[in-house]
């Protein structure tokens, strides 16, 4: 809808409304401008400005005992008077305009602004999973470029996500949720919203995110919608799309022919999984995340569980075959330790294969995992949880044709994860080896990048 010429006028006329705070600094720095071109105009031609020039020299006289013989002083002041009042008139305007639409970064508009743009020039980068992985993933990565996609599983059907998605037929939330609260600007405030859980009543289990996006999606009759209307609020630093708008049910072959159904059944399953399939087979991804794969400088997978969070988004038809037509590196990024159940004994090379076995060889260019030496403490407490660490061999992964690259990855606290800031780095580093010099600069800008990659050398 185009807007009337009136529409115009009417907007333009409302800056003059009294109490803005704007028109006295835009005056100012208006008049600033005028005088110092009239001071280059004393400087440089000799213009007589009467009653001003008369009351400089006075002014001059009585501090030094004599008047200037020339023209020039008289511009050079006036000339400083204009710049006075213009950077004073435009940086007051500017603050009353930063205080109303960004009261909490008023004092640091500068840095604000200078982040955000050297983001909007980062490297596009698509991320693939879901869980707390991915998420923890975004957090990282946001921090160098606001180009991110995030392609996320939709076959979960435990927990709140299960409880939405068995009453109210739409797409599971809970992964989708973790990526929208990683990629927010203001992540604490989100995150504290959006992770809230009800403990009592009838949406006892239920987090506040959850039924947020499930009634969005219910409002606008379109799930994907629900969620583009969150990435608005909260201006996320990029785009979260599900693998496909479809129902899908996950199923697994174990090594026994045994054929189980559900995702929550997969996870526990008691028996070393052969493959896993999706239902309907056919079904297809969203636009928005093939050409994002296409224009992508990086594609990561993972981290998250292999079968019930990687895997799920290749089986939808075109992904993996768009990720094999990409000229953008694929890189797997492995778990650190064996998840019970699902990789009970699996070596990164294990994971590996089982990519190979689903989507092909040649699918992934470098596999990422972690050397730091986890805590003895740690590997006893999730011991007796059949969890112990995934051990890697460049040889094995190099056999597969998958470069094989091992850093400290680790956070250890009370659990076991990714340190999102060091993988974040990392993968950041491998993009810029694997690109052609010429092409690095145009990724994200030198200094940005230089100031961050420095850190923890």
């Amino acid at each position: 809808m185009k807007k009337k010429a009136g529409d115009f006028e009417s907007n333009a006329f409302k800056w003059l409304y009294p109490n803005l705070g704007v028109k006295r600094w835009f005056l100012l720095a208006v008049a600033g401008i005028f005088l110092f071109t009239a001071g280059l105009s004393v400087m440089n031609y000799g213009v007589a400005l009467g009653y001003l020039e008369v009351q400089f020299r006075e002014m001059v006289y009585h501090l030094t005992g004599s008047a200037p013989q020339t023209a020039v002083p008289t511009g050079i002041f006036i000339s400083l008077l204009g710049i006075a009042a213009i950077v004073i008139g435009f940086k007051r305007l500017l603050n009353s305009i930063i205080s109303v639409l960004l009261p909490e970064d008023e004092g640091k508009v500068v840095d604000v602004m200078y982040t955000r743009q050297h983001l909007r020039r980062g490297p596009k980068i698509v991320v693939i999973g879901g869980g707390t992985g991915l998420s923890s993933l975004l957090r990282g990565l946001k921090e160098y470029t606001c180009n991110l996609t995030a392609i996320v599983t939709v076959a979960d059907d435990g927990g709140s996500s299960g409880k939405l998605r068995n009453e109210m037929g739409i797409l599971p939330p809970g992964d989708i949720r973790n990526c929208l609260v990683a990629l927010a600007d203001k992540e604490n405030i989100m995150e504290d919203l959006f992770s809230y859980r009800f403990n009592t009543g009838t949406l006892n289990g239920h987090s506040l995110g959850n039924l947020l996006i499930a009634g969005l999606a219910d409002t606008f009759g379109d799930f994907q919608k629900g969620v583009e209307s969150v990435s608005k609020v909260f201006a996320l630093r990029g785009s979260v799309y599900p693998s496909t708008l479809e129902q899908v049910v996950l199923s697994a072959e174990l090594a026994d022919g045994t054929i189980i159904k559900g995702e929550t059944a997969v996870r526990n399953a008691d028996g070393r999984i052969k493959r896993v399939s999706i239902e309907p087979s056919n079904c297809h991804p969203m636009p928005e995340a093939l050409k994002a794969l296409e224009e992508a400088d990086l594609i990561v997978l993972g981290p998250g569980s292999l079968y019930t969070s990687v895997l799920p988004n290749l089986l939808v038809e075109g992904i993996r075959e768009k990720i094999k037509e990409a000229s953008a590196p694929c890189v797997y990024v492995c778990n650190i330790m064996t998840e019970p159940g699902e990789t009970d004994d699996y070596t990164v090379a294990d994971h590996l294969q089982a990519i190979v076995d689903h989507c092909g060889a040649d699918f992934v260019d470098v596999v990422l995992a972690n050397n730091k030496e986890i805590p003895q403490e740690l590997l006893e407490r999730y011991a007796q949880q059949g969890s112990f660490p995934v051990i890697g061999e460049a040889r094995s992964a190099e056999w597969l044709g998958v470069k094989y690259v091992e850093r400290d990855l680790l956070q250890a606290d009370d659990i076991i994860r990714h340190d999102s800031e060091r993988l974040a780095k990392e993968l950041i580093r491998l993009l810029f080896r694997m690109k052609p010099v010429g092409e690095r600069i145009a990724l994200v800008d030198a200094y940005l990048l230089h100031q961050k990659l420095r850190e923890d050398a």
